[in-house]
């Protein structure tokens, strides 16, 4: 297989091997050979991985070494997953991510409920999150929005991947939390009515 890779594939291999984050089509445009065709490269890199251990697939915005997918549950055995996020971390990711940018303040309104620093902190200590700017409203509140380490965190290439709303719920009219007095036989307010 060695055999078979150019200086371009071995350079591309090891700048993705080498990086902390996917590496993009930019960078690696700007680290190979002037003659080299990133995309034409990365097919041939990402044929050869294909069936090994790992595989080097585009997520983030750029290519990344990942687990082929049928090793990942042996290796959840062996190998120690990061602590999930609290519920409420998730819960203003999704929002960020959802609605991004966007204020603290607009957070707890989407959320219904406050929004503690800490759960901030959290999501920015993972790198999910960073300040986007300021809001031009009295005060300048930090708009936040996600990073590519977000995406590359759940395998997206860029936020139109995010799932829909209709693919999220079970019934895309909405739940239906119990049954209404119609739907269990009870009289209408009609029917009450003194004749």
């Amino acid at each position: 297989m060695v055999e078979d890779f150019t200086p371009a594939m071995r350079l591309a291999e090891a700048a993705i091997f080498a990086a902390t984050q996917p590496v993009t089509a930019r960078v690696l445009a700007n680290l190979l050979p002037e003659d080299a065709d990133v995309d034409a490269v990365m097919a041939a890199l990402s044929s050869a991985y294909a069936e090994r251990g790992v595989n080097i697939v585009m997520t983030g915005g750029g290519w990344q070494f990942r687990t082929a997918p049928d090793l990942a549950a042996i290796l959840r055995k062996v190998v120690e997953l990061p602590r999930r996020l609290p519920r409420v971390a998730m819960e203003s990711l999704a929002i960020i991510a959802y609605h991004q940018p966007v204020t603290r303040t607009e957070i707890e309104e989407i959320r219904g409920a406050a929004l503690s620093q800490a759960t901030l902190d959290l999501l920015l200590e993972n790198g999910l999150v960073t300040p986007k700017g300021r809001k031009e409203t009295p005060g300048r509140p930090t708009l936040w929005g996600t990073t590519p380490a977000f995406l590359a965190q759940f395998g997206l290439n860029d936020l139109r991947e995010l799932p829909k709303r209709e693919e999220l719920l079970i019934d895309p009219n909405g739940p239906v939390l119990a049954p209404s007095p119609m739907e269990q036989g009870s009289p209408t307010p009609e029917e009450n009515a003194p004749g």
